[in-house]
């Protein structure tokens, strides 16, 4: 396994055709699962797993057998040539695969690899007379390929079936009439309709006064979500109770179920460490190994009388046959693969396998308040005015606020209703980062925003606005204090429970927000938060994640992952809330949570930590015997059996720890 292999051919020799067509395919990239080292194609779309692919190998088996039956059990072994001949086509059928990409390989001048290594093993143990053991060691070779072959396949189709839910036609509205296309004929603009059962095939909005879905599939909460008229609907979301119509506002390949296949697609891309020092590690580690049989055959010579040849010979076949790295090579890659689709199914997209180690050193969680630990959904509480009808105050305020796409400013607008700023004249709007809003409004200068604004522009206003600890927009027109208008947020019903699993992980957790620092106060001591530092402009909160990463911290930031981003690409680990409605949010950050719960964060490193548990245990697993029959072959206390024994079964046993992570709930 020390060379990707580029050609067009399987190691079947069927076509495997364009491999980014495959990856569409598939979603998910061949060479992670079994490393850029291997030059296999375990789990290839076109490679069936059943047992009829692979008449072959059991009928080679089969001949094994009864030659092992007729020669232990009756003492009768055909006579040469006869023997030679029948082992020799149980080879053939058992091995023809492993042979033809040996013969590839080498004449590319490639002779460290696998299939170099079991071709000269096997048929040394030939050149010595070992015939039965010659091809036990190619069958059961085989069998493990087979079944490393079954495992990916099953990683694959749990991955797609998970992920790759997409509808192949909907009903679309055209002439007045519902006819049912393919999903990729739908254009932005175009009326979809959406029976009880059904899955929606494309994002859009809701024209249908009210619809209920289960958005189990993109956010891993089988939940039921009802939305109402002028919602966003996502493709992937399954229609409960009533039909629905929805107005697709994107293409097909554009909706964001296609992004979240392409993130997860792109995610078994990126290794990890461990992956990657693997990968170096084969690359070292088998021309050692050829190395060491040689010297395991002719090293004896000088100090050992009388020398046998064949007798050294067969302990260098031995050690060629354990040495194969394929255990490492397989099951590392499928752990990490595995708990990407682990995370995936609750809703958690990692970017990469990297952050699944990322996340298991993180010792300081770094949160931002609005829309991570609280809802962000604002509403008006109360309105105080000054030389001013309240009405008046909030016609001023919304019409500023409607240039803004803040929550806050959205709860404004919200409560004063958009007829209420339609005749209000609105120009030369600008947004002051970290205080808030200037503008022209009805030919009169506005600021709206936060205290700090109202001390910028050297504005007073009364000493008690300071007291308050909701949050709030204060305003002035022509450099004069007119009032305030008091807004709440709600904190989400998770969040107490989120920090008191972080705690319990022994992970610090400090918030960071814009807002003042009486409203951060109070949500720290709701949720015991250890430090929380409020009144922050962006360059304010990258000093405090820069002085805890200072402190030699490894740190995860959880927050929008837009507004947010200098801190996100500063962090360890950048993790952004809701990201299934925004575009950017997938972009930005290396772990999106899609159903905006702060527990997920937990659940994220969980899933890292028993991620590199299973990973390190195959490692140890693999490592630990090798050494040993390694050792017991050169001594030749091993045969040959014992050898491909324990390489086959040391590998299926590491498969089957990786395939687990698939099996868990969390």
């Amino acid at each position: 396994m020390i060379e990707k292999e580029q050609n067009t051919d399987t190691p079947n020799g069927t076509p495997a055709g364009d491999p980014k067509e495959k990856e569409k395919v598939t979603a998910v990239p061949q060479e992670e699962i079994h490393s850029d080292d291997d030059g296999h194609n375990h789990g290839g779309e076109d490679t069936d797993s059943g047992w009829k692919s692979h008449w072959q190998l059991l009928l080679a088996i089969v001949i094994l057998v009864v030659m092992l039956v007729l020669e232990f059990g009756f003492k009768l072994v055909p006579a040469f040539p006869a023997d030679l001949i029948i082992f020799t086509a149980a080879y053939l059928l058992a091995g023809y695969n492993v042979l033809y990409m040996a013969y590839r390989k080498a004449k590319r001048f490639d002779f460290f690899n696998e299939f170099f290594l079991m071709s000269v093993a096997t048929i040394g143990a030939f050149a010595i007379g070992s015939y039965s053991e010659g091809v036990a060691v190619m069958a059961f070779y085989s069998v493990g390929e087979w079944f490393q072959d079954a495992a990916v396949n099953r990683a694959k189709r749990s991955i797609k079936a998970l992920l790759d839910i997409r509808p192949d036609q909907v009903a679309v509205q055209r002439d007045g009439n519902f006819v049912v296309v393919d999903p990729k004929e739908v254009k932005p603009g175009e009326i979809i309709q959406i029976k009880p059962g059904e899955k929606v095939a494309l994002d859009g909005e809701l024209i249908s006064e009210k619809a209920s879905f289960n958005t189990a599939a993109l956010t891993g909460e089988s939940k039921p979500d009802t939305k109402n008229k002028g919602e966003q609907i996502y493709a992937g979301m399954i229609n409960l109770n009533t039909v629905a119509e929805i107005k697709v506002t994107s293409l097909f390949q554009d909706s964001k179920l296609s992004k979240i296949l392409e993130m997860v697609q792109d995610a078994t891309s990126r290794k990890s460490q461990t992956q990657l020092f693997i990968s170096r590690f084969a690359k070292v580690y088998t021309p050692i190994v050829f190395a060491l049989a040689v010297a395991v055959c002719f090293a004896p010579y000088l100090f050992v009388d009388p020398y046998e040849f064949n007798v050294w010979f067969y302990r260098a076949l031995v050690f060629l046959v354990i040495s194969c790295p394929c255990a490492l090579v397989v099951s590392i890659p499928l752990g990490y693969f595995g708990g990407i689709g682990l995370a995936s199914r609750n809703g958690i997209l990692f970017k990469g396998s990297n952050f699944l180690d990322v996340m298991t050193e993180i010792n300081v969680v770094v949160m931002d308040k609005t829309g991570t630990l609280t809802e962000g959904i604002f509403k008006v509480q109360e309105i105080n005015s000054k030389d001013i009808e309240k009405d008046e105050l909030l016609k001023y305020a919304a019409a500023i606020e409607s240039q803004s796409t803040h929550p806050i400013g959205l709860a404004v607008v919200e409560h004063a209703g958009k007829d209420s700023i339609k005749s209000v004249e609105i120009s030369n709007v600008e947004e002051i980062s970290g205080h808030g809003l200037k503008g022209t409004i009805d030919g009169k200068e506005v600021l709206a925003g936060n205290t700090k604004l109202m001390k910028k522009f050297n504005i007073e206003y009364p000493a008690e606005v300071d007291a308050i600890v909701y949050t709030i927009v204060v305003l002035a027109i022509d450099q004069q204090y007119k009032g305030h208008i008091t807004i709440a947020d709600k904190i989400k019903e998770d969040a107490p429970k989120a920090i008191k699993d972080l705690h319990d992980l022994k992970i610090q957790t400090v918030m960071l927000s814009g807002d003042k620092q009486s409203v951060v106060d109070e949500v720290s001591k709701n949720l015991g938060i250890d430090n929380a530092y409020g009144d922050l402009l962006p360059e304010g909160k990258v000093e405090k994640v820069t002085a805890l990463k200072n402190d030699g911290k490894k740190i995860a930031f959880v927050g929008d992952g837009v507004n947010d981003a200098p801190v996100v690409a500063l962090a360890d680990a950048g993790i952004a809330m809701g990201g299934l409605g925004s575009d950017a949010t997938i972009e930005t950050a290396d772990i999106v949570i899609q159903n905006d719960q702060p527990s997920k964060i937990v659940t994220a490193i969980k899933i890292g930590k028993l991620t590199k548990k299973i990973v390190w245990q195959n490692i140890i697993l693999a490592m630990v015997v090798k050494v040993i029959v390694l050792a017991l072959g050169a001594g030749g206390v091993a045969t040959l059996w014992e050898a491909v024994i324990a390489d086959v079964g040391v590998s299926l046993l590491a498969i089957l720890n990786a395939v687990r992570i698939q099996r868990l709930k969390m």
